[in-house]
């Protein structure tokens, strides 16, 4: 990439730090208003395998494809627990009914065309391996292997892991909702039961006070109301969040 200084390389510097998402979403939009023909993201940590670069130009270029994700080829290097809560995500995502691409994360070619329809998502709540297989342009796959990290820390430990999770979930799925309606339905046709065996009962002088019973009844529906109110509370911050048309993010210095 030319800058504007006419130098090989530029580089952007964020003046606050707003997540994965809108670093990588910020450099694949200035590559873009520099006028690239096509922009490959890849994390710094230099665990995916460069030379897979080569293989998605080519797809791009002969094959037309303006989208190339790269996928790893597998994950035998991840620890059991990070490979098998992998697959759970993807399965949990499809499910939803929201489309991904297994085992990719952020690595991928992006044509202009695409990143050009990329930039009209204006919504904060960026979840970006969501949203580019929904932009509808052809696509090809390179498969390689994921190195293992050299050196440093992985940025993304449980509590991120999971809050990215929620975060792609609630970005592209109502399930969650209508989830919580079904629940809603169930404990109505429980309590119901209940009511008719407790009239079953009285009728047939085996009622029973029993405080054990409806102590559980009122830690079940308790139980209940509050994971409804926090799965519509997630939906309702993403409302507010998205209301306040907030930059995504903010450069102060480009070199």
């Amino acid at each position: 990439l030319h800058n504007m200084n006419g130098s090989l390389f530029g580089g952007v510097k964020l003046a606050h730090n707003r997540g994965h998402q809108n670093a990588l979403y910020a450099g694949l939009m200035e590559a873009y208003k520099a006028g690239c023909d096509a922009a490959i993201s890849m994390d710094a940590d230099l665990q995916d395998d460069v030379n897979a670069a080569d293989e998605m130009i080519k797809q791009f270029s002969e094959h037309h494809c303006e989208i190339v994700y790269g996928v790893r080829s597998s994950r035998e290097k991840d620890t059991w627990f990070k490979r098998n809560t992998a697959e759970l995500f993807y399965s949990i995502f499809a499910w939803m009914g929201a489309e991904t691409v297994p085992n990719h994360a952020d690595y991928r070619l992006m044509g202009r065309a695409s990143l050009e329809a990329l930039s009209e998502y204006n919504e904060v709540n960026l979840f970006l391996r969501g949203i580019v297989p929904t932009l509808g342009f052809k696509t090809g796959k390179v498969y390689y292997e994921r190195g293992v990290r050299e050196a440093g820390e992985s940025k993304y430990p449980l509590k991120k892991m999971i809050a990215f999770a929620i975060e792609g979930i609630t970005s592209f799925s109502t399930k969650p909702l209508k989830l919580v309606t079904s629940i809603g339905v169930l404990s109505i046709l429980v309590g119901l039961a209940m009511l008719v065996y407790v009239i079953a009962s009285v009728f047939t002088n085996h009622a029973v006070v029993g405080w054990g019973s409806m102590m559980c009844s009122l830690w079940l529906i308790g139980g209940f109301l509050m994971l409804s109110l926090g799965i519509v509370g997630e939906y309702v911050g993403k409302i507010y969040l998205e209301s306040k048309r907030r930059p995504r993010y903010c450069i102060e210095t480009k070199f």
